[in-house]
């Protein structure tokens, strides 16, 4: 369809071929990059908008030349019954020209936010300057942290942003001046192509829900395309700070519970940190269990943030590896993002980048990296994570491989003794399939080796032959088998699928 001119699909809605130099209005004006994998509908939105207005005030009709990445909309003056067409042209062939890739297709519904392209951000970064926007365009991420005058500088690089002002706290509702500021806000950057989402607060205890549900209606309302962000406390917080009584999943599931209720987010957040400088803390795979079945319930999706730093001497600098273990984990939980515990900030080392911006050997490791996670991540965003299963050592909130289980390991991993403190090792099997299904209806799984010291080499067993996804070319290679072996690499994993 990239081919198809605008002047032949003009001609297929009646022959409306007339073009005179008027107004011009071009998609790359708005920063779509249509190369495949870039998320361009913001981008695609405005300049549809653009056209849409100029419309209105012409109530003349769309014509177009070169129908190519240089496709113009030109307007000129005709019947007003003919305007109607012309914008159902624009809207259409803006969207077929670009020829985006499958997981960019999922347009967003009106009036609800969508995760679209899966989120990678982090957490700490640099001022949103061009040369850090560049950077982190290169290194993977798509999600960045601005301010209202930095949104222009996202939006020349592709980026999604988040945006922080102190107007967007639930004390600005309070105060008639702060909430006219706070409309004036919205009404101001809610149509800029590279809004994402309005950061809201980091770790709020279940005291502030109801102010913050409060805050949180008032945005979808007002704006309901963009997502209002929080992140929460994973289970080490104290029950004071998680509002609840009882043991650790006793607390953290209730508090889970009253922050879907009370709030009604549209994405859960939370950040867990494992890596001690001396041992593994225990409930990593507690808290991805706990926040997977709380986003299920609520029928939303979650992000997990991961530790890629040291910032106190208890603390460890995780390796290429554990950083591979955290994506590749989260990814078989179903996170439909992930982010990083930090980019560059004082006292914590070795960063993502240093303060004066220099990338360190952590930004070489997620340039690759992050591109696996977004590509696995989107094949498996259409379907629904039916079970998630541990082979060899059981971590809190392990459970084991059913036996109704499409997906088997032969020969079958042995039991490992789990000791609080030591590393997992053992294979984890994070089942995926059609909505509506259950654990036997699941048609993919990303399989992962969570010993992040060795190379591991699993035998896979489907229902029928089965297909392994290359995150790198984003092909599926068929494999004309119902078993196949895979060598992962430490804290490494794959996709695989029934073969189509």
């Amino acid at each position: 369809m990239r081919a198809l001119s605008f002047a032949a699909l003009t001609c297929l809605l009646g022959g409306m071929t007339r073009v005179a130099s008027a107004l011009e209005v071009s998609v790359k004006d708005y920063a779509a990059r249509g190369d495949g994998k870039t998320d361009d509908r913001l981008a695609i939105q405005a300049a549809i908008d653009a056209v849409s207005k100029a419309l209105h005030r012409a109530r003349g009709l769309a014509d177009a030349k070169d129908g190519g990445w240089r496709g113009r909309i030109r307007r000129t003056t005709r019947m007003q019954s003919y305007w109607m067409k012309a914008w159902l042209l624009v809207a259409g062939v803006i969207g077929l020209v670009l020829g985006h890739s499958e997981s960019t297709l999922h347009a967003q519904k009106p009036g609800r936010w969508k995760v679209g392209t899966p989120i990678v951000t982090y957490w700490a970064g640099p001022a949103m300057t061009d040369a850090a926007a560049r950077q982190l365009a290169e290194g993977g991420w798509n999600v960045v942290w601005c301010g209202e005058k930095e949104l222009d500088v996202a939006q020349r690089h592709g980026l999604r942003a988040q945006l922080t002002d102190p107007l967007l706290a639930p004390e600005a509702l309070a105060d008639p001046a702060k909430r006219e500021a706070l409309d004036a806000l919205i009404s101001r950057v809610r149509k800029h192509p590279a809004l994402y989402c309005y950061f809201i607060t980091d770790e709020p205890d279940a005291g502030r829900f109801p102010e913050l549900s409060k805050l949180v209606a008032y945005l979808k309302e007002k704006d309901p395309k963009h997502l209002a962000y929080i992140n929460l406390f994973p289970t080490y917080a104290s029950n004071e700070q998680l509002g609840n009584r009882g043991d650790t999943v006793t607390a953290y599931k209730a508090h889970l519970k009253q922050y879907v209720e009370v709030v009604k987010p549209a994405l859960i957040s939370y950040d867990h940190y494992q890596f001690a400088a001396k041992s593994d803390l225990p409930d990593y795979f507690l808290n991805l269990a706990l926040v997977r079945n709380a986003a299920m319930e609520a029928g939303v999706p979650f992000m997990n943030i991961v530790q890629a730093c040291t910032w106190h001497p208890s603390m460890r600098e995780p390796t290429q590896s554990e950083m591979r273990y955290l994506i590749y984990t989260s990814l078989a939980y179903g996170a439909m993002g992930i982010s990083y515990y930090v980019y560059g900030h004082p006292g914590h080392s070795p960063g993502i980048a240093t303060l004066d911006g220099k990338t360190t050997h952590v930004y070489d490791w997620l340039r690759t990296l992050n591109p696996e996670f977004t590509a696995i991540a989107s094949e498996v965003q259409p379907l629904r994570s039916t079970g998630v299963f541990h082979a060899g050592m059981m971590p809190p909130g392990a459970d084991p491989l059913p036996r109704n289980s499409p997906f088997t390991l032969d020969p079958a991993v042995p039991a490992i003794e789990f000791k609080r403190g030591e590393p997992v090792k053992g294979v984890l099997l994070g089942c995926f399939g059609g909505k509506g299904r259950g654990v036997s209806g699941s048609t993919h799984v990303v399989v992962v080796n969570l010993d992040y010291r060795a190379d591991a080499t699993v035998s896979l067993r489907g229902p029928e032959n089965l297909e392994v996804f290359d995150a790198t070319t984003r092909a599926w290679t068929p494999c004309d088998d119902r078993r196949i072996t895979l060598t992962l690499p430490p804290g490494g994993g794959m996709l695989v699928r029934v073969a189509r």
